[in-house]
């Protein structure tokens, strides 16, 4: 943007625009003459590499006795819409030497619109500003002025300045106009030492203005007042204000031909220029994400400075009539727009360059064979880039060494802690390794080949007994039952890895808050051993509907105590369903991040509170991790199918094995529904089932239908009760919510109208209202128990008169009172009894007595409470 010349460039949209200040030309039958300002729209062809002219308009002005000029274009933002328009400040000179200035604005339709005009005895030469509003300002004889739409009165800032070397807008302050003005040196001592003495000696300062709110700024937020004697422009790159402080990034162009970023009023990078007269700055951000600052020069020169490490010249032209930055291609980055001189062709966008020192490098009209400065400029522009790709290349090596040396820390430790757990569970003593030993191990598997080796040293002391803590799970594992595991087993379903356990009865009876975790048996260096996967517990009774999926149930809002509910009068043990002995327990991961290394093997760890009980009474749980055994899997044999669910069809029946029924109910999401007709039976719904769904029942367990219809539907597992011939409860487990939606969508239209059907959160009312009996029986047996504990315990220290061994008669009471012996041993015995029923009524319990009563007690009343909770 050149001050005076008669035809000027602005980029807007990705779209350049020419304006063009015509001849003044007659009009027929008057005197008067008129000049037009003439605007082309000029967007970029990919196709063709040219610029195409996209549309034009046309501004009219009378010409007689006048003196018309452009003097300077722009982009701001119309503060009536909030759009950002080109806009155009004209001069009209007249023969008295008053000055009229008009503010044009181009709107997309190519209409120019008359913002505001004013009027001086003077020209306009020194520090223009167009910003937002729109408005004008400038410098004159050391005073600065502006105009705006709003006020269309020219206003005077109380400062008096020299230059202006920045306008623009700062958060929370708006315009803001920074200038360089004659050092004010304060009276008071309160003003900073430094920066007193620092304008004392050059003798100027920087200052900032706030147009709208007439508030003045420090210049130090920008720069010292040191460099107010030598810069001559800036670009603010960023401001923003934390913890109530301005921070500001810049950059800044010196009169000695110097480029300087300032980051918080101070300098963090300087580089020299490599032509002399800087006269303004500008930037570009790429695709690669580089900021670029484009430097132009007095004699038509450019050269571009990217920041990385340092501040660096990348590339430089000469013979440039105009750079422009915007997104000329349509990529999404800015670009440059380089728009040579060229005095054999008329047309201005002949000769161009658009570029971004990166992918795009587009060039029309440049002679390379001919053009021998143009031609080595390439090549030393080639040079500057390489030597910059060379030092961002080298910056980047050495911060991916540095993160490779924190990787291998963290996965160092993670292994150690790995290998603990697992000779943990595995009965065996671990031995920490010493810092020699780590030193070793990473110097031979170091991927980073450094000089010095960091060494991992251990967080517990290097002794040879483990810990105390480590020895206690050790012994309480070793207590587990040999045979306490009946099956191990894995499947394959969809993208998820189903393992289960089969335990004992006896053995899951003595356990509570049972899962299990997956830890991979190798050493792998990007990843952590330690697989994520979520747990449930199932039974599966093989010869009737007993079908219970538990997983971790949400607890009532008024309960704030967590307690182990799964004990040994665990209500699912009296349920009249005969079950088949034994609890599944299963883990759920994702196959696909496994399946990345080929060949895996797991080592399956479970993880539960072992119950210790004495006379059926809840003793305290302890912790307990138990080693099950181990799971290979590998990419080939997933391939070939051998750990895939099989449900195939024999006869009437689905021949798929326990392991394959409970591994897709496993992945599934369970929802029950409780279906009430008032008027009709509901015998569509087993119709329904068999049919139109094409389900069939499990080999088994008969009561659960797999279903075996194509689409979306196949694999949904139905659980369908009556409870009498107008109520029942269907359950499906489906892969998901658009296949739910699909059955029941399926199943409205098979129902009739009269229906209700009813979202359960936890299975049927009459097996809550079954569960719920047998735990208010067991609340109350729990309260019994606890008395009759007492009582025996308090019997049991008490001493009731009478030598140890020695009994007293019972013989009839008429055989006693014959004789006065007899009478006397009736007194005796009757003051006893006496003594027996005051000491009874009047026991102490100690406190440990009570706390385990108070927590059995507990126990029982949280169970029923949550049941309670769910049938509400």
């Amino acid at each position: 943007m050149l001050l005076g010349e008669q035809e000027q460039f602005l980029s807007y949209n990705g779209e350049v625009l020419i304006f063009q200040l015509s001849k003044p030309k007659h009009v027929e039958g008057t005197a008067d003459k008129t000049m037009n300002l003439c605007v082309r729209r000029m967007a970029f062809n990919r196709d063709t590499k040219l610029f195409v002219q996209k549309s034009s308009g046309v501004f009219s002005m009378r010409a007689s006795h006048l003196k018309i000029e452009m003097i300077c274009c722009s982009c701001t933002m119309d503060s009536r819409t909030g759009i950002i328009l080109p806009c155009v400040l004209m001069k009209k000179k007249k023969r008295n030497n008053v000055v009229k200035y008009l503010l044009l604005l181009l709107h997309s339709s190519n209409h120019f619109e008359q913002s505001f005009h004013f009027k001086l005895d003077y020209e306009l030469k020194e520090d223009i500003r167009l910003f937002t509003g729109p408005s004008v300002l400038w410098r004159h004889a050391n005073k600065l002025f502006y105009i705006s739409c709003d006020t269309c009165t020219v206003l005077s800032a109380p400062v008096q300045l020299s230059s202006v070397v920045w306008t623009g807008e700062i958060r929370d302050e708006g315009t803001v106009v920074l200038g360089i003005r004659t050092a004010c040196l304060p009276e008071s001592e309160d003003e900073d030492e430094f920066s007193t003495s620092d304008r004392a000696i050059w003798g100027s300062e920087f200052f900032g203005y706030a147009i709208e709110t007439q508030k003045m700024l420090t210049g130090t937020y920008f720069m010292p007042h040191a460099y107010s004697r030598v810069v001559s422009s800036v670009y603010v790159c960023k401001n923003e204000i934390l913890k109530k402080q301005l921070q500001i990034a810049l950059v800044a162009i010196t009169h000695k031909n110097q480029l300087i970023w300032f980051q918080d009023g101070l300098p963090k990078g300087v580089c020299e220029l490599p032509y002399e007269k800087p006269c303004s700055v500008k930037t570009a951000v790429t695709s690669s994400n580089d900021l670029l600052f484009i430097v132009s020069f007095a004699s038509g020169n450019i050269c571009v400075v990217q920041r990385r490490d340092s501040l660096q010249v990348t590339s430089k032209w000469q013979k440039v009539k105009s750079v422009l930055v915007d997104d000329f291609i349509g990529s999404g980055s800015e670009q440059l727009l380089l728009l040579f001189k060229d005095d054999s062709n008329t047309d201005v966008l002949s000769t161009f360059k658009i570029t971004d020192l990166g992918e795009v490098d587009y060039a029309s009209g440049i002679n390379y064979k001919h053009d021998v400065p143009a031609a080595e400029e390439l090549q030393e522009n080639g040079l500057l880039t390489v030597q910059a790709l060379e030092t961002r290349l080298q910056a980047g090596c050495t911060s991916v060494r540095e993160l490779q040396q924190h990787l291998q820390l963290k996965k160092r430790v993670i292994l150690e802690s790995c290998r603990a757990l697992i000779d943990l569970v595995e009965e065996r003593t671990h031995i920490l390794p010493t810092a020699k030993e780590v030193k070793c191990r990473g110097d031979y598997r170091s991927l980073l080949n450094s000089a010095e080796p960091f060494s991992l040293v251990s967080l517990w002391d290097d002794v040879e007994n483990p810990p105390r803590s480590l020895s206690k799970e050790t012994s309480l594992a070793s207590k587990v039952p040999e045979h306490f595991i009946e099956k191990l087993w894995q499947r394959v379903v969809g993208d998820s890895l189903v393992v289960g356990i089969k335990l004992t009865e006896s053995f899951y009876l003595s356990l509570s808050d049972v899962s299990l975790s997956l830890v991979m048996d190798q050493d792998f260096s990007s990843v952590s051993p330690i697989i994520e996967c979520r747990n449930k517990i199932i039974k599966l009774n093989k010869a009737a509907s007993a079908l219970a999926v538990s997983s971790c149930q949400i607890e009532p809002p008024p309960k704030k105590m967590k307690l182990d509910l799964h004990s040994k009068n665990d209500p699912k043990r009296y349920s009249r369903v005969q079950l088949d002995g034994a609890k599944t327990v299963i883990a759920v991961t994702s196959l696909s991040p496994l399946l990345a290394f080929h060949h895996v093997c797991c080592i399956v760890l479970l993880h539960a509170k072992k119950q210790k009980r004495r006379n059926d009474s809840l003793q305290e749980s302890k912790k307990i991790t138990v080693f099950c055994g181990k799971i290979l899997l590998s990419l080939e044999d997933i391939s070939n199918g051998k750990h895939s669910v099989k449900m195939l069809r024999d006869n009437s029946y689905c021949t798929g094995s326990m392991e394959d029924i409970l591994a897709v109910l496993a992945v599934s999401f369970r929802f029950s529904f409780q279906i009430v007709s008032s008027d009709c039976t509901l015998t569509p719904v087993n119709s329904w089932l068999l049919g139109e769904m094409e389900c069939i029942p499990f080999k088994e367990c008969h009561d659960n239908v797999f279903c075996h219809k194509a689409g979306n539907v196949y694999g949904t597992v139905f659980n369908w009760t009556l409870k009498n011939p107008f109520e029942g409860v269907l359950t499906l487990f489906c892969r998901s919510l658009t296949v739910l939606f699909q059955c029941l969508h399926s199943l409205t239209r098979v129902l009739p109208p009269s229906c209700d059907v009813k979202l359960l959160k936890s299975g049927s009312k009459g097996v809550l209202t079954e569960r719920l009996a047998l735990v208010l029986e067991k609340e109350m047996l729990t309260l019994r128990s606890s008395f009759f504990s007492k009582e025996s315990k308090a019997e049991n220290s008490l001493t009731w008169g009478k030598e140890p061994g020695k009994k007293i008669s019972d013989a009839p009471v008429a055989s006693l009172l014959d004789s006065e012996e007899g009478v006397w041993q009736f007194r005796k015995k009757l003051q006893n009894e006496q003594e027996e029923s005051v000491l009874s009524m009047n026991q102490t319990m100690n406190g440990a007595l009570y706390q385990e009563i108070a927590l059995k007690i507990a126990e029982a009343q949280l169970s029923s409470d949550m049941i309670v909770w769910r049938m509400s």
